[in-house]
């Protein structure tokens, strides 16, 4: 007890040491409590993005087999129900607007269940009325009052309808001919234009509760009293009951069905908190180790006058506990302030929508305890090499202490261990990387086996550290010696003490390795999403003729002489037939077409796998890579492709990962008029020279009878579901590489400040204050280049197998420029952090920092 009282009382007179110490701990603590509520965010903006039930929908009816007219009736008679709503689309036929179609949606427009919000007009209330989105009425023409003639097909009759508000929907405005009225409505209208509507039903119905219903109770009741319907899946005459799901579950269903890519980012947060909590354990343990190694006089001063070893072991190990819970608490405070914060912070700056985080009492108490977990496993080590220390070190300085660079054989082995452990986990990721554009079976292994040898990796670096860190401090040495006494002084300052250089480097090359490394994710992933969306949108519309049809004589010249569109590339496209190997169907029909990928403003986003997308031209094709693999599409190959008779060779001269309306190939048009199509284009893709509406509108003009798609509007809506998922995901690495970024302020900090008594050392020896500040802000810095060298080593290997193991085929892009602005910051940051314990150090006088402890 008198040992735990003495190392309490010099934690009070040293403030400074105990906010050091405390701070890496307090921003350990912060980042995985707040990745946990990343988490929750992540999660639950999906759900709210993805899901197509309503959030207020308690049960939904109707999911399997559509509802009908007399079921909703049931329903909303039902006790319990507040109010219940057909969730029904009806698609019309728009000959009298430009648009061609108009998809008019069942919602009830107010109450829990509304999808829309009414921003002018009303809302409507009687058949023939419709609300439309702000880019249905803006594309369209149909504001407030103006009436549009539809057909529900061309067999039925024209029903004018007559527009009587502008909503704005919940989950975003989607295409242009998004129109809405009730549920009730939809089926009246439909039905009484097409008889076969009232056989199909009226769709699901989302079901809102009453406050204090009970959805087991009201399920009861509706499966006892639905009627039977038409069952979907059978022959026209067997019936089926109708049933009914929870809201919360299909919603969430939902989500995960939409968007089962992301999968691997569930995944991966569950690794974010892993990182975290392996990054809080590295730089408490760095921390504790240099505070403790800096202590060594005082610790042999306790043993001179009778402290045992295990009393002073587990005063340092409660010392170390202490820390960690109040650490806990205060990182899990800051943490939740900072996630409440992430919502409107994401609405003001990004314009993008996220969840709240909710309350996650049990997540923050098992923070808050593994944090205290954390503080007294990374000082167990280090409070026992400590405790062990004899009491002839009292009469030595902390600087030779600290200045062992000897390792022992147990280190050696532990060492070894780690790191024949981590290469294991390596070779089983790279063993088990998914192929290229085949089904990710395996990305989880892969990424759990490359996390966990990174990871061991980490730790082997921290055991082996001061013997790996020589070579490295010697290549990056050479031209500071060239400096002067001053850099000879501070390479000999880091090299002098490689246990202490060793513990700060490492945490700089954890800093290094999760922020490369997620830049390099990030721009991969940046490179991959603009392979994506220039295959979805290679340019902002797209003119397609009726099917089977070519575009009007003049159309191709029309729309380049149109000062609203710019970029015009016209194409064919049609169905022909490549050998295809080991198929029943060896001549089966896929699309082609002659689209000149060079022309396309987005040609630089599409990815060459081999040979050049200028070396297409007669009796040439550009083709999908992997279909090399099951025809004659590989790369210099030779095939036939045949269209009603016709036929011509080609052969492969470049291969690409994906190609634009899902074509397989690219031929030259000379070809293309060999397989007996017209010279006349069947579409043509074109930018909008200013505004996108009025672009839409002068294509309009182009093809009567045609269609008009706005691939931007498809483009942005895309990335905005994007932006929202990337918001989240740099929430996650932010947070995580704060951790190590502070660690590395922190450690630095201490190796500074635990130095005083050196410092007056040199002071005493004539070293002016502005060499001694000079030699101690390089020393720092190097510490900053150490490890961003190890730390990059470490990253571009660890990133590629995680990348590869989320399944992105696309190549590794390495933004070198950011890579090297990186190691630039974490040099000025290490250097940066011991600027005012440099000051310090170099104001104390000779005489005061020789009688320091």
């Amino acid at each position: 007890m008198t040992v735990l009282r003495t190392q309490l009382a010099g934690l009070a007179r040293r403030p400074a040491r105990l906010l050091l110490t405390g701070l890496a701990l307090i921003v350990a603590a912060t980042v995985v409590f707040g990745t946990v509520l990343a988490q929750r965010i992540t999660y639950q903006t999906i759900l709210d993005t993805f899901s197509g039930t309503s959030a207020a929908a308690d049960l939904v009816v109707g999911n399997a087999a559509p509802a009908t007219p007399e079921a909703l009736a049931i329903i909303q008679r039902t006790a319990g129900v507040e109010s219940a709503t057909a969730r029904n689309s009806a698609y019309y036929d728009v000959p009298s607007v430009p648009g061609n179609y108009l998809v008019v949606t069942g919602d009830p427009g107010t109450g829990p269940l509304a999808e829309v919000t009414l921003t002018s007009g009303t809302y409507p209330t009687a058949e023939n009325q419709i609300a439309v989105t702000p880019r249905t009425a803006e594309r369209m023409g149909l504001t407030v009052g103006r009436t549009a003639t539809v057909r529900l097909g061309p067999d039925a009759p024209e029903r004018t309808l007559t527009v009587t508000g502008v909503v704005s929907p919940v989950r975003g405005e989607g295409f242009a001919g998004t129109a809405y009225t009730t549920g009730e409505l939809v089926s009246a209208m439909s039905t009484a234009d097409v008889p076969d509507y009232e056989e199909s039903g009226i769709g699901r119905v989302e079901v809102h509760l009453a406050a204090g219903a009970s959805a087991e109770a009201v399920t009861q009741d509706l499966s006892r009293t639905l009627p039977q319907v038409v069952d979907p899946a059978g022959d026209g005459v067997a019936t089926r009951a109708l049933d009914v799901s929870n809201g919360a579950e299909l919603r969430e269903t939902e989500a995960l069905e939409a968007a089962s890519s992301m999968n691997e980012l569930f995944f991966l947060v569950g690794i974010f908190v892993a990182i975290a909590a392996a990054a809080a354990a590295l730089v408490a343990t760095s921390t504790f180790r240099i505070v403790f190694a800096q202590r060594m006089r005082q610790l042999a001063l306790l043993r001179a006058v009778g402290a045992g070893r295990g009393p002073l072991t587990r005063a340092l190990v409660a010392e170390g506990a202490l820390t960690g819970a109040v650490a806990g608490v205060t990182g899990v405070l800051i943490a939740y302030a900072l996630g409440l914060a992430a919502g409107p912070a994401a609405r003001v700056f990004l314009d993008a929508e996220l969840a709240l985080p909710g309350l996650p009492i049990v997540p923050a108490v098992l923070v808050v305890a593994g944090t205290t977990i954390v503080a007294i496993i990374a000082v167990l080590s280090p409070a026992v090499t400590a405790a062990r220390v004899s009491p002839l070190e009292a009469l030595r300085s902390a600087a030779v202490t600290g200045a062992s660079a000897r390792l022992g054989v147990p280190r050696w082995i532990l060492g070894l261990i780690l790191t024949a452990a981590s290469l294991a986990l390596v070779a089983l990721a790279v063993t088990n990387l998914p192929e290229p554009n085949m089904p990710n079976e395996t990305g989880e292994l892969v990424m759990l086996a490359t996390v966990g040898g990174g990871t061991l990796g980490f730790f082997a670096l921290i055991v082996l550290g001061p013997a790996v860190l020589r070579p490295v401090l010697w290549l990056v040495g050479q031209p500071l010696r060239a400096l002067g006494p001053t850099g000879r002084l501070a390479v000999g300052g880091v090299g002098g003490a490689p246990k202490r250089a060793a513990a700060v480097s490492v945490v700089v090359a954890l800093a290094v390795t999760m922020i490369a490394g997620a830049l390099v994710a990030l721009s991969t992933a940046r490179a991959a999403m603009d392979q994506e969306l220039a295959l979805m949108a290679p340019a902002d519309l797209q003119v397609s003729a009726e099917t089977g049809k070519a575009l009007p004589a003049g159309a191709v010249d029309a729309a380049r002489a149109n000062p609203e569109l710019k970029d015009v590339v016209p194409y064919r496209v049609t169905e022909a037939g490549i050998p295809v190997e080991a198929r029943d169907e060896p001549n089966a029909q896929n699309p082609v077409l002659d689209l000149s990928l060079t022309s396309l403003r987005t040609k630089d986003d599409i990815q060459v796998t081999e040979g050049t997308l200028g070396a297409l031209g007669p009796g040439k094709a550009i083709a999908l890579d992997y279909l090399g693999d099951f025809t004659g599409l590989g790369i210099g190959e030779t095939t036939t492709i045949t269209r009603e008779g016709r036929s011509v060779t080609v052969t492969v001269v470049a291969t690409v990962a994906g190609l634009p309306m899902n074509a397989w190939a690219v031929l030259d048009p000379a070809d293309m008029t060999a397989l007996g199509l017209a010279a006349e284009p069947t579409g043509l893709l074109a930018d909008a020279a200013g505004d996108r509406t009025a672009a839409y509108q002068a294509a309009q003009t182009l093809v009567p009878g045609g269609g008009v798609s706005v691939l931007a509007d498809q483009r942005d809506d895309y990335a905005e579901q994007l932006l929202v998922i990337t918001v989240a995901a740099l929430g996650l690495v932010g947070m995580t590489v704060s951790v190590a970024v502070v660690g590395v302020g922190t450690t630095t900090a201490l190796s500074v400040v635990e130095r005083l008594r050196e410092a007056g050392l040199l002071r005493a020896v004539g070293m002016s204050r502005g060499r001694l500040r000079a030699t101690l802000l390089i020393e720092a810095s190097l510490y900053g280049v150490v490890g961003s060298l190890l730390g990059l080593a470490l990253a571009i290997p660890f990133a590629s197998l995680m990348l590869a193991g989320v399944g992105l085929d696309g190549p590794l892009a390495l933004p070198w420029d950011q890579l090297a602005l990186t190691v630039l910051v974490l040099g000025l940051l290490t250097a940066a952090s011991g600027v005012l314990p440099a000051r310090r150090a170099s104001r104390v006088s000779p005489t005061a920092a020789l009688a320091m402890d």
